[in-house]
């Protein structure tokens, strides 16, 4: 592993956290304090192009002034009454976003994870209440590869040993069928105690894995024919990351249940929902799930003005030809450390050719010291999303860096 010269300020606060908090994560030894739109800066006042986004949380661009503009209002008059009450936004957002996405309701949640979570308690409840399925039976079939989380649902329907090592028992009821394969799908959802199917579009923390064409499309009829719910995980692939507002958008497919997160509020404070019709949402009654933040006026408050941007701004749009523009870039570099080159829309990978584990590692340390921010996955992998409101001149800016990086490893 290479090493990098580190600030005093960095240093400092490096340290701190390697003091006092849980060593969870492996992040870049950079150090952020503010960010606008396509730029982070370190408390070192420099200057990086952001191609993570939060994990496409940021697709507005970081501190969008209309979203943070919602949310400081909002933060001024009411910011939580837990769902013991009413609010005056939260019945005005659940018409905002069920319009918008053309469902029956709404179940406003949190985190990403926390969306994941109440798609399966959904289904399991359809399971027994309205396909048949004999109580405690119920399975979730789950496509190999899959990334929503780290509760222990989450890591129950892992393949990643990182993930799920040492952290059993698991949750009973999951079964898992490898990414892109309808054979083996359909073995899967003929069981008549299965009552959902949960699946990326595209799998994110994977290395932006990108099924054969068609394959959402024959999902969807698998799951009508065998009487399954198709669950989408859209938390990382929708609103407009891949260059449509869904990634089910680009087959023509509707799910059962949508869930979404990250980007539903522009990065600014944590809020996700899940979307069905009448015959999956109503099953739960009250008092059988639920979430003392979610639904509150801040985070409706912010969903709303999030969600009007990327209409209002046309990113979708943006994200498909910027996109074409970051893969055709990075092929013209024809390094021979980039061994694949994928993505749809704004959200790519690069797969490393290296003998060295830490390769994909060291060239994001050198993309850092250059101003520019990726990170790597899978040992080999690195996601290349920069937030959808980059400009054409920023995209050849940032291929530029990308290959100068890319040289000092040949």
């Amino acid at each position: 592993m290479r090493e990098t010269s580190l600030g005093e300020q960095t240093s400092r606060y490096l340290s701190l956290e390697e003091q006092y908090g849980a060593h969870n994560y492996h992040p870049l030894p950079v150090v952020l304090e503010r960010g606008a739109g396509v730029f982070l800066w370190d408390v070192e006042n420099k200057r990086y192009f952001d191609f993570l986004s939060g994990y496409s949380a940021v697709n507005q661009g970081h501190c969008h002034p209309r979203i943070v503009s919602a949310l400081t209002e909002q933060a001024s008059k009411l910011t939580l009454t837990s769902r013991a009450f009413h609010s005056n936004l939260l019945g005005e957002y659940a018409q905002y976003i069920t319009s918008y996405f053309g469902y029956d309701k709404v179940l406003p949640m949190n985190t990403g994870v926390e969306g994941g979570e109440t798609a399966i308690k959904l289904a399991r409840r359809w399971g027994y209440t309205v396909k048949g399925i004999a109580e405690n039976r119920a399975k979730i079939v789950f496509a190999a590869g899959n990334f929503w989380g780290r509760t222990l649902a989450a890591v129950s329907s892992s393949t990643d040993p990182s993930s799920y090592k040492g952290f059993g028992p698991f949750m009973p009821g999951f079964v898992i069928v490898p990414y892109n394969n309808l054979a083996t799908l359909e073995v899967a959802l003929s069981d008549p105690e299965v009552a959902a199917f949960m699946v990326e579009p595209i799998q994110g923390e994977a290395g932006v894995v990108i099924p054969a064409p068609g394959y959402l499309k024959a999902v969807r009829e698998l799951c009508y024919q065998y009487n399954v719910l198709l669950i989408a995980d859209e938390i990382q692939t929708g609103l407009c990351r891949t260059g449509k507002m869904l990634a089910c958008d680009h087959e023509n497919v509707r799910p059962d249940v949508l869930v979404l997160g990250k980007a539903l509020s522009g990065g600014v404070f944590p809020v996700s929902a899940v979307l069905a019709d009448n015959d999956v949402m109503l099953a739960i009654k009250p008092g059988e799930h639920g979430s003392t933040y979610g639904g509150n006026p801040l985070a409706c408050a912010v969903a709303m003005a999030a969600l009007a941007v990327l209409k209002d701004e046309k990113l979708a749009q943006a994200a498909t030809e910027r996109g074409e523009q970051l893969r055709a870039g990075l092929r013209d570099l024809q390094s021979p450390l980039m061994k694949t080159v994928r993505g749809k829309g704004l959200l790519n990978a690069v797969v490393i050719r290296h003998d060295n584990p830490e390769a994909a590692w060291d060239i994001c340390l050198a993309l850092m010291k250059r101003g520019l921010l990726a990170k790597p996955t899978h040992g080999d992998k690195i996601r290349f999303a920069p937030p959808l409101t980059i400009t054409a001149e920023q995209v050849d800016e940032c291929v530029g860096i990308i290959g100068d990086a890319l040289r000092e490893f040949v």
